[in-house]
C-alpha cells in the first residue's frame, strides 16, 4: 500500500511534487499504531509561514520528506483505517496537524476519550500542541462547513487569540492604536474582532486590492493602503502586530513613529519579503511571538482546561462573521492542491476565500 505525500523543495518553495511512499499493511503495524486516511485539510498563508521558518521552528522534522524536501503542515481531518491500539477503533475521526499527504502512522500515545498524542521520536522536538489530535466523531463543531471553520482558522484564531491576550497583559503597552499588517489575512482579522471586541482602536494594513474587503469585516477602525502609511498621526502611541514580515514596512512604521512605537511584533511572513539583518530600528525592538511559549505560561497559570475555556468562548463570539465574510472553496486531487498551493504561495488567494483540500482523488 503507498500514500501520496505532496512536497516541496526546501531551498525554492516553487518546486513541488508529488511522490508514493510505502505504508505499513494493517496487520504490520506496531503496537498502539494508527494508519489514518487524510481526508481533507486547509491550506492557508499561514501554512507558508511554517515553511518559512521550517528550519529554525523543527516543522520540517514534523513529516519526513527525502533530502532537500519537505512537507508542509496543515491542520485537518483524517480517519482511522487501521487500528493496533486497544481504544482507538477503526472509523474515529481525528482533527490536528497532518502532512500534505493521503496517510498518516500515528504512533498513539496519552490516549482519552478527547483526543491523542503522536508519540513517534522525530516529533517530539516541536512544541507539544502539534503533536495533538482531538476526537471529533459526532462533535457538530467539526462536522460539515462548521468543521471547515474550524480547519481553516481555528488554529489561526488560537494564534489570534494568544497575540490579543499578550497584548492585554501588557496593557497594549500604552499604544492608542493597534496597527495590523496583511489586515486581510485570517490571524489578522481574528485579532482585530478581539481588539475591537475590547474596545481598542484597530488600524488595518493592506493592499489597495483588499481595501474593500478588509473595511466590510466591521473590526477595523480604520483602513490604511500601504502606500499611505505615513499619514498616519506620528505622535499618538502605536503597537504594531506584523503579519506580512515586510522589512520596508516595518522601517518605514519604526522610522515614522519613532520612540512612540510602544511594541513591535512579528507574528507571520505572508509577504516573505524579510531582510535577516535589518539593522537598529527607532522605537520598540521588533521581537517575535512564538505561540507555544505563551500557551506554556497560560497553561500554568490558568490551569486544565482553562486556555480551552476561554478560546471556545473568544471563538463563539469570532464564529458568525464567517459566514459572512468567507467563502469555502473545495478542491481535490494532487493537481488541485499544486494549484492551490502555488497561488497561495504567490499571494494569488483573494482574502475573503478559505480553500478545503484532498490529495484523494
Amino acid at each position: 500500500m503507498t500514500a501520496t505525500d505532496f512536497i516541496v523543495a526546501r531551498d525554492n518553495f516553487e518546486t513541488c511534487k508529488t511522490i508514493a511512499t510505502a505504508l505499513p499493511a494493517a496487520d504490520a503495524l506496531l503496537e498502539d499504531a494508527l494508519l489514518v486516511r487524510v481526508e481533507r485539510f486547509a491550506l492557508t498563508a499561514n501554512n507558508i509561514t511554517y515553511a518559512v521558518i521550517g528550519d529554525e521552528l523543527k516543522y520540517w522534522q514534523i513529516f519526513p520528506a527525502p533530502e532537500g524536501f519537505g512537507n508542509i503542515p496543515v491542520w485537518g481531518f483524517g480517519e482511522v483505517i487501521a487500528s493496533n491500539h486497544p481504544n482507538v477503533p477503526v472509523g474515529e475521526r481525528l482533527f490536528g496537524y497532518f502532512p500534505m499527504a493521503t496517510h498518516l502512522v500515528i504512533e498513539a500515545t496519552d490516549v482519552s476519550k478527547r483526543g491523542l498524542r503522536d508519540g513517534a521520536a522525530h516529533r517530539q522536538g516541536v512544541a507539544p500542541v502539534y503533536n495533538v489530535y482531538a476526537r471529533v466523531g459526532g462533535d457538530p463543531a467539526y462536522a460539515g462547513r462548521q468543521g471547515d471553520y474550524q480547519a481553516l482558522l481555528r488554529p489561526l484564531f488560537m494564534l489570534s487569540f494568544l497575540v490579543d491576550d499578550f497584548l492585554a497583559e501588557n496593557g497594549d503597552f500604552g499604544a492608542h492604536a493597534v496597527l495590523l499588517s496583511s489586515a486581510s489575512s485570517k490571524t489578522a482579522f481574528g485579532l482585530a474582532h478581539l481588539l475591537h471586541t475590547r474596545g481598542r482602536k484597530v488600524i488595518g494594513l493592506t493592499s489597495s486590492g483588499n481595501t474593500g474587503f478588509v473595511s466590510s469585516l466591521g473590526c477595523y477602525d480604520e483602513v490604511i493602503t500601504y502606500d499611505r502609511v505615513t499619514s498616519l498621526p506620528p505622535d499618538a502611541p502605536a503597537a504594531f502586530v506584523d503579519m506580512a514580515g515586510n522589512s520596508a514596512l516595518r522601517a518605514t512604521l519604526h522610522r515614522h513613529f519613532g520612540d512612540q512605537m510602544k511594541c513591535s511584533v512579528r507574528v507571520g511572513l505572508t509577504h516573505r519579503a524579510t531582510d535577516p539583518d535589518e539593522g537598529v530600528l527607532p522605537g520598540a525592538k521588533p521581537r517575535w511571538f512564538f505561540a507555544p511559549d505563551h500557551i506554556r505560561k497560560r497553561a500554568k497559570e490558568w490551569g486544565p482546561g482553562g486556555i480551552e475555556q476561554r478560546l471556545g468562548a473568544a471563538w463563539a463570539g469570532f464564529a458568525p462573521m464567517l459566514e459572512r465574510c468567507l467563502t469555502v472553496i473545495e478542491s481535490r486531487g494532487p493537481e488541485a492542491v499544486r494549484q492551490v498551493y502555488l497561488d497561495t504561495l504567490q499571494g494569488r488567494i483573494p482574502p475573503e476565500q478559505g480553500h478545503m483540500l484532498s490529495l484523494l482523488g
